[in-house]
């Protein structure tokens, strides 16, 4: 398959017809709440603030923060992006110096709902995952039958771990940027911002990714050990080649581990045997030049990301304004992602990253 980034990728439920839907009719149809890698101590220098925000985008709720708390945005703590046209709640940490104007946060789509100490600034991927409640409007009158079996199938096999379309910036921008400047195009070398370069960096190694993956899922491979994989113990844990196929394949079977691809980079923790043709291949693919991936130092060091998702309590019910689905994620992946599986939508509107 040719390498596409913004093309669709193939879905594990293909063979399943899905339910359509609308989603964000309005902010209280997307719920999503942060599963923090940690709770508050009770003590230390940053206030932990567990917040709830309403139509309000990532980078303007940092900014928001800080403003009313007259503190600089760099003081602001978050683990992880969240969705604007959402209700998301989460945990953002600021210094204790802030504590007595605390109160100025609530109002205009802020609203603290509680306050303790901690040592250390909340850093980004400080969480284990996010827990959403989505309501998808106007479903398919056959929707009923179509459920059941595309969620039997999501809970027994898992579903493509893939970096969703948001990743890629607006029309592709971003990815576009990351690509030419992994490709030594000209254009690229006026990219002089340091966040900019990273973003886009990251979005051509997502689009290696998902490249890596789908290839997979079209050649049978999605839940098949093959000789050289990196495999990780699930849901956490160290990495380790596959030698021994069948043995690693029952393992896979037992969810006692997981295949894991790569986000290319200088340290990539390194495939073997037909599992690293198959990743070399996916870099030829995408154009990029071997030696372009240590051409940016820290900017690309490289790792490895988990080919599937299981997710276990995945429920949908029927109720007067349409289907309501409930689910957790592991931190870094997509809901759009686990969306399209059930809706076959291929558009599905969301920022949230985290």
């Amino acid at each position: 398959m040719p390498f596409s980034p913004l093309a669709p990728t193939p879905t594990v439920t293909a063979d399943l017809p899905g339910i359509g839907g609308r989603m964000k009719s309005q902010p209280e149809d997307f719920e999503v709440e942060e599963v923090p890698a940690y709770q508050p101590c009770g003590q230390g220098d940053h206030l932990y603030l567990w917040v709830e925000k309403r139509s309000m985008g990532a980078e303007y709720f940092v900014r928001q923060i800080a403003r009313r708390l007259d503190i600089a945005p760099g003081e602001v703590g978050v683990a992880g992006l969240k969705d604007r046209h959402a209700v998301t709640r989460q945990m953002v940490s600021v210094p204790v110096s802030a504590e007595g104007r605390i109160s100025q946060l609530d109002g205009e789509g802020i609203r603290v709902l509680n306050v303790s100490r901690h040592g250390n600034k909340l850093k980004s991927g400080h969480l284990h995952g996010n827990r959403f409640r989505i309501l998808l409007r106007d479903v398919v009158p056959e929707a009923a039958e179509r459920l059941p079996p595309i969620i039997e199938r999501l809970r027994r096999d898992g579903w493509a771990n893939y970096y969703g379309p948001q990743r890629f910036g607006r029309d592709g921008e971003t990815v576009k940027l990351g690509l030419e400047m992994l490709r030594g195009g000209d254009g690229a070398k006026r990219v002089r911002n340091p966040f900019l370069r990273k973003l886009a960096l990251s979005a051509a190694q997502s689009a290696v990714f998902n490249h890596y993956l789908a290839r997979r899922l079209q050649d049978g491979l999605f839940r098949k050990v093959i000789q050289g994989d990196v495999m990780a113990k699930w849901p956490f844990g160290g990495m380790f080649v596959a030698e021994d196929v069948e043995r690693e394949q029952a393992r896979f079977d037992a969810r006692e581990t997981v295949s894991a691809g790569p986000i290319v980079g200088r340290k990539t923790f390194a495939a073997a045997a037909t599992a690293a043709d198959r990743e070399s291949q996916a870099i030829v693919d995408s154009g990029i030049a071997r030696d372009a991936l240590s051409h940016f130092g820290k900017l690309m060091p490289g790792t490895r990301r988990h080919n599937l998702n299981y997710t276990n309590d995945l429920e949908g019910v029927f109720v007067q304004n349409g289907l309501q689905l409930t689910f957790s994620l592991a931190a870094g992946s997509y809901a759009t992602v686990l969306l399209r599986e059930i809706t076959k939508n291929e558009a599905m509107d969301s920022t949230e990253e985290a």
